[in-house]
């Protein structure tokens, strides 16, 4: 596999503006003889569908669900990054560049990042110009608070749904673009393969969600947004129907899948409740700013929260992290409420909770002024625990959230596979080895409206526009090898449901492959997987048929998938022997208890490709280089 990122050379702060000027352009009047499938009609997909359209390319917009309106992305609450410096308190793009890198504990690719912190400054405006609601301070300025891994306020916000009035503004560019007639909409369609002509992506194959017809769909290029595989855990907070199976298949079809062990954990989530909960709830990682986390000092403490008086109680991210406090990342605030619980300082029936107390915050700003900032987070709390954040501390645990791996892309972000593109939580580029908050919509947004119009030209500007032939041969292979799957799962008769083996494996990587991994416990995972595999494809049921609406067959191919990638998935996190970012090997630990790099070995992405069914997958890298940003031992002390 050849892992050419076409990185730009130079000074990074022109790297962006340089590469543009140098890469392949389409006249404007040509673009309307190019079409552009895009899969995903979250953030980064809809912003890019609308992008393309108002470019003049035609574009064929793909999404499961019945409108973009239910994309994933609207339950991001917290905000979106941009180094706008509104608040003057020394924000830049250097910094935001800065804190990204370090964040993703130095393994992600520099130039990516510095683009990224480029180009967030445009998000703002573009989204104030489409109307979405920001929060604005008195005198009508934007307001921006602050979010973990950061000493600086540039995070803007809506409340507490950021994602969903982001999105909103991105769904009505993207409905203008349908209403003019260059945009074609197809909802309740699952991408189910990628359809190839000469090792180029010319379409995909769909399974009509309604009707169960098998559907081709042929372009001059395909845009992957399809976010991540969180739900690889089964409990996570994504959408439930969020799945891998679109980067799944191309990767089946030759695109690298790069660095698939890093997954975020969440720290401000809903403690699991019993095993019949079917996800978890996440709260806004914004809740950090004036909520403080803490446990009782006393291991066998029984008193209601409320009435444990302060020499009682360890605010132990402040004690441990005096600089940062509440507010480090992601990874760090989940490995220390992890280590509380385990040495028996816990809360909750279970053992397995932490307190988020935001009784300081009421009495220093008044409960109105808090009810603004994050009332509906609040609502959304108390509806289902019963108890109101005003009133008790709430109860929070970590769980899984985002990924940083996904399909590899280079500079472009086109894939292994030319023509196939990928973007926002779909692809590797931007996160390493963990995401700061407020990051997952800045990416989606800059890929989607700034970074994917601009380097699709450079593919289609070497390809002759109009490709439309489905009754090419690969189509059909392509559309065979699916419809066998489908059939081969109806098939079984078994009598396990998709969910049981879902719920199977997920247990398996969230103990083995979660918040801390070791080489024991990997190696248990990778032995264990084989064998649910092989009860799938043996006691699986699928009742129904193919031939209609029938959410346990869509259900059962998910499953298929994800008990395929978890193999990946275990295989990447014991490869990689280190620790960086999320990726958390216990036997590489500092004295103190964080992750400890091996840069001498460790400094790349791991991209693995697939090499057959039965044959173990085939690991390449892609060295990192860090010319601006010095690797040093992460620190938020």
């Amino acid at each position: 596999m050849i892992l050419d990122s076409q990185e730009p050379t130079g000074p990074i702060e022109t790297r962006w503006e340089r590469h543009r000027q140098s890469i392949r352009v389409v006249n404007p009047a040509n673009k309307r003889k190019y079409t552009v499938i895009v899969v995903g009609t979250g953030l980064a997909g809809a912003s890019a569908s609308a992008t393309f359209a108002q470019l003049g390319y035609n574009v064929k917009a793909f999404s499961f669900h019945d409108s973009p309106r239910r994309a994933h992305s609207i339950a991001a609450q917290g905000g979106i990054n941009a180094a706008k410096n509104y608040q003057n308190d020394g924000d830049s793009v250097w910094r935001l560049f800065y804190d990204t890198v370090k964040g993703g504990d130095y393994r992600a690719r520099e130039s990516n990042v510095y683009r990224l912190a480029q180009v967030s400054v445009d998000i703002i405006d573009q989204c104030v110009a489409q109307g979405v609601p920001f929060a604005r301070e008195y005198g009508g300025y934007l307001a921006n608070r602050s979010f973990g891994g950061a000493l600086v306020s540039r995070t803007f916000y809506a409340r507490g749904q950021t994602g969903q009035q982001l999105l909103l503004g991105a769904y009505q560019a993207l409905s203008e673009q349908i209403g003019k007639g260059k945009v074609t909409m197809y909802s309740r369609r699952e991408m189910l393969d990628v359809a190839l002509i000469d090792g180029h992506a010319k379409g995909i194959i769909v399974r009509n969600l309604l009707t169960g017809a098998i559907e081709r769909y042929a372009a001059d290029a395909v845009v992957l947004a399809t976010g991540g595989y969180g739900n690889v855990f089964y409990l996570s907070t994504n959408a439930k129907a969020s799945n891998v199976t679109a980067t799944y298949r191309a990767y089946r079809r030759g695109a690298g899948f790069a660095n698939p062990c890093f997954t975020q954990i969440h720290p401000t989530c809903i403690p699991v409740k019993g095993d019949y909960q079917s996800k978890l709830t996440l709260m806004s990682e914004s809740l950090r700013n004036d909520g403080r986390v803490w446990v009782p000092k006393n291991k066998d403490e029984t008193r209601d929260p409320s009435s444990i008086p302060e020499a009682d109680r360890d605010y132990y991210l402040e004690r441990i992290y005096p600089t940062f406090g509440n507010l480090v990342p992601r990874d760090v605030a989940s490995r220390a409420a992890k280590k509380m619980c385990d040495a028996g300082f816990g809360v909750g029936s279970s053992g397995y909770g932490v307190y988020l107390d935001f009784k300081d915050a009421i009495n220093r700003l008044g409960e109105k002024n808090i009810a603004d900032k994050y009332g509906n987070l609040f609502e959304m709390y108390e509806r289902i625990t019963g108890d109101s954040p005003y009133k008790k501390p709430m109860m929070i645990y970590p769980a899984s959230h985002y990924t940083m791996g996904g399909l590899w892309v280079d500079y472009n972000l086109m894939t292994t596979i030319p023509g196939l593109f990928a973007i926002g939580e779909a692809n590797f580029s931007d996160h390493g080895a963990n995401r700061l908050g407020a990051s997952a919509l800045m990416q989606g947004l800059a890929d989607g409206y700034f970074v994917i119009p601009y380097t699709i030209g450079h593919y289609l500007a070497s390809q002759t526009g109009g490709f439309s032939d489905t009754s090419h041969a690969s189509f059909g292979d392509t559309e065979a090898d699916v419809k066998a799957k489908i059939e081969k799962m109806l098939s079984i008769n078994g009598k396990r449901t998709a969910t049981s083996f879902h719920r199977e494996v997920g247990k398996i990587i969230w103990d083995k492959c979660g918040m801390a991994r070791d080489k024991a416990g990997l190696e248990e995972a990778l032995g264990r997987i084989p064998a649910i595999r092989e009860e799938f494809w043996s006691n699986l049921c699928v009742p129904g048929t193919g031939s209609s609406l029938n959410q346990e067959l869509e259900r059962a191919g998910r499953v298929s998938d994800f008990i395929d990638f978890s193999e990946m998935m275990v295989r990447d996190a014991l490869t990689r022997d280190e620790s960086c970012g999320a990726h958390f090997r216990e036997e590489h630990q500092t004295p103190d208890g964080e992750a400890r790099r091996d840069d001498e070995n460790y400094s790349h992405g791991a991209v693995w490709e697939f090499t057959g069914d039965g044959n173990a997958p085939k690991r390449n890298i892609e060295p990192l280089k860090f010319e601006y940003v010095p690797l040093t031992q992460r620190s938020y002390a």
